[in-house]
């Protein structure tokens, strides 16, 4: 029974690469945080000089006590782990850089003996950790109830949920939205980037002009300023083309911030994959449909 749940080095190298052990450390811990996450989390003295059988750095004793731990407090160890690393990096809005690295994980999970419902559970929480079902659905509400109003009460209710969105995802706005005519302007931090952000709500998919003119904008700004142009409804394929590639600005339409709430997926996990999608095809919009299939 054993050669099914022990810890192969393929998938010790898998570890090193979710978890950053490759050079000793084990994501951005310290040894002070290390020491109390292990204790809080787990009730373990990773200090204690028999898990530095290998070495002393955090990567090698966690790579000892896992290769020596029991079998269920292994498991538990890895997804405290994951959880924290997860957690860590959604807010902090960075792209995931291991390729398939969720669905390798909880292959691995599953394989030294993990519950399939649990994976399955975990699996599937591209939900946002952070916003609970019933607030999503009270900004769900907020968001198709926008379509009623007439166009200047519109205005100032999409500014209050544009807010309150941002506010629930824990990307709150460094400067307080400013409505123009039906035109919202803010600014926010995503991965210790700021961004600016323009929202328009009209009749018509927005243009190439009107990107050009945000573009602009943020071009005026700080060499690492970003922007994020929302278009209730959406944007014409000959101006997102005209626009260009290689601009600063991504794109989310009416139909993303459905999905984003529909599907309870988190804003700063959403944003981050559209802004490494757009580095990597040079296209500023790439649908939430298109990015979660």
């Amino acid at each position: 029974m054993e050669s099914f749940t022990r810890i192969r080095p393929l998938d010790m190298r898998l570890l090193d690469g979710i978890f950053g052990m490759g050079s000793g450390y084990v994501l951005d811990f310290s040894n002070k945080t290390f020491a109390e996450f292990f204790t809080e989390e787990l009730g373990i003295n990773i200090d204690d000089p028999r898990y530095a059988a290998e070495g002393t750095s955090k990567g090698k004793r966690l790579r000892y006590f896992l290769k020596n731990a029991d079998p269920q407090l292994r498991i538990k160890t890895l997804l405290a782990l994951w959880d924290y690393r997860e957690t860590t990096r959604r807010r902090r809005g960075e792209a995931e850089r291991v390729p398939n690295a969720e669905a390798e994980f909880y292959s691995l999970i599953e394989r030294l003996g993990g519950k399939r419902s649990t994976v399955k559970k975990r699996l599937d929480a591209s939900e946002s950790p952070d916003v609970d079902r019933s607030r999503t659905e009270l900004l769900k509400n907020q968001l198709l109830a926008l379509s009623s109003l007439e166009p200047n009460p519109r205005g100032y209710a999409y500014e209050r949920f544009l807010k309150d969105l941002f506010d629930a995802h824990g990307l709150a706005a460094r400067a307080s939205f400013r409505l123009v005519g039906e035109q919202i302007d803010g600014s926010f931090e995503l991965s210790n980037e700021t961004y600016l952000l323009e929202a328009k709500w009209t009749n018509l998919p927005v243009g190439a002009a009107d990107l050009r003119a945000f573009n602009a904008k943020v071009e005026e700004k700080a060499a690492w300023s970003r922007g994020l142009f929302v278009s209730n409804s959406g944007f014409t394929p000959e101006g997102i083309s005209a626009f260009g590639r290689g601009k600063r600005v991504v794109c989310m339409d009416g139909l993303d911030l459905y999905e984003l709430l529909n599907r309870n997926l988190s804003l700063a996990d959403v944003l981050a994959k559209k802004i490494r999608r757009a580095a990597e095809s040079g296209n500023p919009f790439a649908s939430v449909r298109d990015i979660y299939p």
